[in-house]
């Protein structure tokens, strides 16, 4: 069951007070960024922010979720998340200890992309 976009909206706008923070599409259910880090996702309808220490800690009593099926579990975060400050807190610390995102890789030029079109190398 993909999420209603009018859940997604919520959850983004009670993060209006992070700097950074949009979401995108994926796969049918959404990925929650902050800082171009993914921080949290959407699925089913139900809120799942990426585990970290600082996030366990601020939390406190945590209950874990697998956002889909082979993933690793998440802090599922059920009701708290209609408390604004608490929610926006909790992913300020997320998006601190989260490493920043790998760089993409160019793809490497081949051989036919390098020697312009009609015009083979001597």
């Amino acid at each position: 069951m993909a999420s209603d976009t009018e859940f997604v909206e919520f959850i983004v706008d009670q993060l209006r007070d992070v700097k950074g923070v949009s979401c995108k599409k994926m796969f049918g259910e959404y990925a929650i960024y902050c800082g171009g880090k993914v921080v949290a996702m959407v699925c089913d309808n139900q809120l799942f922010v990426k585990p970290t220490a600082g996030g366990r800690a601020f939390i406190g009593e945590v209950v874990e979720g697998q956002p889909y099926p082979g993933a690793k579990p998440n802090f599922l975060i059920d009701g708290q998340f209609e408390d604004r400050d608490w929610l926006c807190e909790l992913i300020r610390i997320t998006t601190q200890e989260l490493p920043e995102p790998k760089p993409k890789k160019k793809p490497a030029k081949t051989a036919a992309k390098a020697a312009p079109a009609g015009k083979a190398k001597k």
